[in-house]
């Protein structure tokens, strides 16, 4: 399935709790998956279709879920690829240049091999030419210091709500609440 071509934004839809609280940016991909699944009502829809061979889906720009989602509780952030980019700013912590999320990977500092843990003290993130570099090795056996330390962190940015206001669909403000003056 294909999206008609416009702005980055415009291929995202606001996902609401049953109770109308935003809760995350979800892809128009993941969109349309949890609209076939049942899981949500589309309240407003952008005016971009995706189309398949047979049929053309309108694709949702404002979609609520059925059911209540108790949101997670704060201070335990998720370990995931996602999180740890956007604790290491999408940075390679071995060359220390930017990478978007595509050509980032996850590095064990202490290699997995040699019984070091999937945890946020011993993963990183490395772009595929330092992490192939490094291959089996500690930093220090590879000559390869790390910029910073791995740390568990307390919280991290929402990636998904860093827009600006100006850049937003109309369609999302009324669930957003945003202080415009």
């Amino acid at each position: 399935m294909q999206a008609d071509p416009v702005p980055t934004v415009s291929y995202r839809s606001l996902l609401l709790n049953s109770s109308y609280e935003p809760m995350k940016i979800v892809s128009w991909q993941k969109a349309i998956i949890l609209w076939f699944q049942g899981k949500v009502e589309v309240v407003e829809f952008h005016s971009i279709f995706a189309r398949s061979v047979r049929h053309s889906y309108q694709i949702p720009s404002v979609m609520r879920l059925k059911t209540y989602v108790r949101p997670r509780s704060y201070g335990a952030v998720r370990f995931c690829r996602e999180n740890i980019y956007i604790r290491d700013n999408f940075t390679c912590q071995y060359c220390g240049d930017k990478f978007s999320p595509k050509h980032l990977t996850l590095d064990h500092v202490v290699p997995a091999s040699k019984a070091g843990p999937k945890s946020w003290t011993n993963v990183v993130a490395a772009c595929r030419e330092c992490n192939q570099k490094k291959a089996n090795r500690t930093p220090e056996g590879a000559r390869m210091p790390l910029l910073k330390q791995p740390i568990i962190p307390s919280w991290l940015p929402s990636l998904e709500m860093n827009f600006k206001y100006s850049s937003l669909p109309p369609a999302w403000l009324q669930y957003l609440r945003f202080e415009v003056g």
